[in-house]
């Protein structure tokens, strides 16, 4: 099926999210659509899958002329879309959540779509179980249910919004073989949204970089990243650096701890945190790396051990008594968990100032307070911009403009998830700062680069246990444990 946009335009107020952008998806392709975060990717596709309407240009389909109002106009002329965030029901079953797609009969034909789905699976290597509840499912395993939907549902064109956002590299290998056997196999037409250079030289045929609602190129492969980067920020990257700091006192300490959940026990980790440390956590997604990080925080009550910050005991005290004492967290889910979605930035900005709420709010000193911080952050929004109106990189961006200036323990989930390459390393810029002032920093990557690049140490978990140390080096692949960066190895540590 052959796609056409052309010369699409939508604004939201003097916001030009698309400009006049226009291009073509061939049949058979894997069609990359490249750009930094709020270039407009997702408002173009979400036009093209009938989620907004546009305010001009013109969609054809196989040369003809369309015109979509909802999701199910496009899914029924074969266009559908997968949302960077799977637009499931987590507490309904794996096969509750394809019948929702098709069959909206009374009594709906259960053993039908048991076997739609156990033939799907199959065809593309899935192992779903068809009775696991949705939210029990990790990210890469719910984007391979919403694929399952997609095709159940006759789709010839498939839309996938930054699909490799917090997923793990097995989980990448899958889902890229499987975007592989779409295209070239079952001639359906892909469109890979994303901003990762080295996902769309690896997997596309074609791609479209768009820059502030605009088209700044097209190319076909083979492309060179510099070529993607140039279109993408209209310059080149410096490379990052990373200056040493020596580290202080001990801020956060972990005496044989256990964390336990109905689902998963993390057993006895004992770890240390120095001031001005940063320490990655790595693991496939559900290893129990979250669990112990919330327990850091005091979002998660250890069933044994001790948690000391700054030597005191703070086993089993709550995340206002962490915040009060100079702990902060963010997570992963930005919308979902860490901002309030209908509220504006004005709106957390006074939520935020924790110390000292007026009976009174004024509000007129809230949107200076928050304009500030927007021009500080580089945000691109208003004071009274709705955070879920904003794209996810403005939204990583409110979150840090939101924390307070002096912190002893920053943790945080996937800190770059979803985020182009000069937000990533703008978001890294921020938090480098916090730690040449003494912040230590815990945080949750998928990406390996990431954990090597930027820890001092890395420490692994894998199914629940933070596995013992060895003398091997940082090779994740092999074995692990607790990696120290730039040390001897001794009874703790392995160099790294």
């Amino acid at each position: 099926m052959k796609i056409e946009l052309r010369d699409i335009k939508k604004y939201f107020g003097p916001v030009r999210a698309n400009d006049g952008i226009t291009l073509t998806v061939e049949p058979g392709t894997i069609h990359g659509l490249l750009g930094e975060n709020g270039a407009g990717k997702t408002t173009l596709m979400k036009v093209l899958t009938g989620f907004i309407s546009a305010d001009g240009g013109e969609i054809r389909v196989d040369g003809k002329p369309v015109h979509f109002t909802s999701p199910a106009e496009s899914i029924r002329y074969g266009i559908g879309m997968l949302h960077q965030d799977p637009l499931d029901f987590p507490p309904l079953k794996v096969l509750d959540n394809l019948l929702l797609a098709f069959d909206n009969r009374l009594i709906p034909n259960r053993r039908g779509a048991r076997r739609v789905l156990k033939e799907l699976s199959q065809r593309f290597h899935f192992s779903l179980d068809p009775d696991a509840r949705v939210n029990t499912l990790t990210v890469g395993e719910r984007q391979q249910l919403e694929i399952l939907r997609l095709l159940a549902l006759g789709a010839e064109v498939i839309i996938l919004d930054e699909p490799t956002t917090g997923i793990s590299a097995p989980q990448k290998v899958l889902l890229f073989a499987t975007l592989r056997r779409l295209a070239k196999e079952e001639g359906k037409s892909v469109i890979f949204v994303s901003h990762k250079l080295e996902e769309v030289e690896e997997l596309c045929d074609r791609v479209t970089v768009l820059r502030r609602g605009k088209v700044t190129g097209h190319l076909e492969v083979p492309f060179r990243a510099d070529q993607l980067v140039q279109l993408m920020f209209g310059q080149s990257l410096p490379k990052s650096e990373r200056p040493p700091v020596t580290l202080g006192e001990p801020v956060l300490e972990l005496q044989d701890v256990t964390v336990q959940t109905y689902r998963l026990t993390v057993p006895h980790v004992s770890l240390t945190v120095r001031a001005g440390e940063v320490i990655g956590l790595a693991g496939l997604e559900g290893s129990g790396q979250r669990l112990m990080l919330q327990a850091c925080v005091g979002l998660q009550k250890p069933s044994s051990g001790r948690v000391l910050l700054g030597g005191q005991d703070f086993t089993r005290r709550s995340y206002r008594d962490f915040l009060a004492a100079g702990v902060a967290y963010l997570p992963a889910g930005r919308i979902e968990e860490g901002l309030i979605r209908g509220l504006t930035l004005t709106e957390h900005y006074v939520l935020a100032q924790r110390d000292h709420q007026p009976f009174f709010i004024d509000w007129a000193a809230a949107t200076n307070g928050i304009q500030k911080k927007i021009n500080e952050f580089n945000i691109r929004g208003r004071p009274d911009t709705p955070v879920e109106a904003l794209s996810g990189g403005n939204q990583q961006r409110a979150l840090l403009s939101l924390l307070p200036p002096a912190l002893k323990l920053l943790a945080l989930e996937h800190p770059t998830r979803g985020l182009d390459i000069e937000s990533a390393m703008w978001v890294w810029e921020q938090l480098l700062a916090r730690r040449r002032s003494g912040t230590a920093i815990l945080f949750i990557s998928a990406d390996l680069d990431e954990l090597l690049e930027r820890s001092d140490r890395i420490v692994v978990f894998s199914g629940g246990v933070m596995a013992p140390p060895h003398r091997r080096g940082p090779h994740l692949g092999r074995g692990t444990g607790v990696f120290d960066r730039g040390r001897e190895a001794g009874s703790v540590m392995c160099d790294a």
